[in-house]
């Protein structure tokens, strides 16, 4: 059973599509289930500006993507890293125990995200330190 909250991300998502000129892009998928997450971030002044999300999955995996997007929307790269899996599925008033594995591809797409945007800002010795140890953020 999926909460109002749920099934609001789903049929209404946030912040689709992809920017085109993203800062940081993270991608991650999940072969057991075949679902996959790419969430492209601007960033100005370590704050992020904007975010959008392209997700091939079920509902949930969906409405978490969406929700991952307004929780992180206007929050400092540090605030946006400390969003875990467990803080998305809290916000969309949880999901089934099945389905929690949405929620960890969509945090795992955020921090991707962050992480390419450090790299690409020539700042690899700070994805430890914001993102601590993430075992899907390559160093």
């Amino acid at each position: 059973m999926y909460s109002d909250v749920v099934m609001d991300h789903f049929s209404n998502p946030r912040n689709v599509g992809e920017i085109e000129d993203a800062d940081g892009t993270g991608q991650i998928g999940n072969p057991v289930c075949g679902d996959v997450m790419r969430m492209t971030i601007k960033v100005d002044h370590d704050t992020i500006t904007d975010v959008k999300f392209k997700t091939f999955g079920c509902g949930a995996a969906v409405a978490t993507s969406s929700m991952a997007t307004e929780l992180v929307m206007g929050k400092t790269l540090a605030e946006a890293a400390e969003i875990s899996n467990r803080a998305v599925a809290e916000a969309l008033g949880g999901l089934p125990a099945q389905k929690m594995h949405c929620s960890n591809l969509a945090a795992d797409a955020l921090h991707l995200a962050i992480a390419d945007y450090l790299r690409g800002s020539g700042r690899e010795s700070e994805i430890e330190a914001i993102l601590g140890e993430l075992p899907n953020v390559e160093r």
